[in-house]
């Protein structure tokens, strides 16, 4: 999948969760077991399909990936808001 797929186009917003995971050597079944979300939700996350996180999820994410909002998600270029 690549950034300017019509998912990722639909809302403006990249998820990089697979990155982030095979950085960590981390599968998505392991961080939903410590985060606390479904992986069937952690996988529309994952493929662009989320249309909303909560910041809850978004802090238990990253809490655990050790990262910043901004390594997680990323404004597609061309994106206008609406």
């Amino acid at each position: 999948m690549t950034v300017s797929d019509s998912d990722t186009d639909e809302t403006g917003i990249h998820c990089h969760l697979d990155a982030l995971l095979a950085e960590r050597n981390m599968t998505l079944t392991e961080l939903s077991r410590l985060v606390g979300v479904s992986v069937v939700n952690l996988s529309i996350l994952k493929n662009n399909r989320a249309k909303a996180i909560r910041y809850s999820t978004l802090r238990a994410i990253c809490d655990v990936l050790e990262c910043e909002v901004g390594d997680l998600l990323s404004r597609t270029s061309g994106c206008t808001p609406q």
